[in-house]
């Protein structure tokens, strides 16, 4: 009888016991194979994995960065084209009215123009910027999207590269006469009666656009290497990112 009523009393926490365990979910195999990957991975591994990334970053500069030193590197190429900022868009919509559809389109040139002459000079300083990526972000950067490695860069970075650029930027506007076609179609608006006058900081807009330029190019690479087995052209590339498509 004690038998008994002991086995009653056990028998409602036996039971409450094996509900919870049986609501807790088993780990998928492929997030299981995942964490092995990372947690398991020695500080070796780890520099090969920040070397990886670095490789990839600097096929980006120069597999597609590269590309936007071209004449008409900037201008042919919808991706990465600098047009007339958008609250000049009324500006450039009333030149094409009245028939100055050449000045815009020749200031728009420009504005390009100045960017690829940037980017040459500045490319450097996007390769000494890879090398701020440590082994202690590697693994995150690895396991992000598809653009974690070019997101972290351009955060890291972008301020410092502003500063640099855009010495280089205005001596580029210079140089191509990007200055002289900007103000003639500020200086032609100006003129119109009765609208407000502007004098927008074309340095400061190029620098951010062909700064944007750049880091779009860079993802583009990176998104290759990720997603395309072909695009991995090193023994270095193809080990790092072989650890990435695990947790496809």
């Amino acid at each position: 009888m004690k038998k008994l009523i002991l086995v009653l009393l056990l028998f409602p926490i036996m039971n409450f016991a094996q509900t919870k365990n049986s609501k807790k979910k088993p780990k998928s195999s492929t997030t299981k194979t995942i964490t092995k990957a990372i947690t398991t991975t020695k500080s070796d591994d780890l520099l090969d994995i920040s070397g990886g990334l670095k490789e990839a970053l600097n096929k980006g500069i120069t597999e597609q960065v590269s590309k936007l030193t071209a004449v008409d590197g900037f201008y042919k190429n919808e991706t990465v084209k600098i047009l007339m900022p958008e609250e000049l868009s009324l500006v450039e919509g009333r030149l094409r009215k009245l028939g100055l559809g050449n000045l815009t389109d020749d200031a728009i040139k420009s504005l390009n123009r100045a960017a690829e002459e940037a980017v040459k000079e500045a490319t450097p300083i996007f390769v000494n910027a890879i090398k701020n990526i440590n082994i202690t972000d590697a693994k995150g950067i690895l396991m992000g999207p598809e653009n974690a490695a070019t997101t972290f860069l351009q955060n890291g970075t972008t301020k410092a590269l502003y500063e640099k650029f855009s010495p280089i930027v205005q001596e580029s506007i210079g140089k191509v006469g990007a200055d002289v076609a900007w103000n003639a179609v500020i200086n032609k608006y100006n003129k119109i009666p009765l609208v407000t006058k502007i004098n927008p900081d074309v340095t400061d807009y190029v620098t951010n656009k062909a700064l944007e330029g750049v880091f779009k190019m860079i993802t583009l690479e990176e998104k290759n290497i990720r997603t395309k087995l072909s695009a991995r052209t090193s023994g270095l590339l193809q080990q790092v990112f072989s650890l990435q498509d695990k947790k496809l």
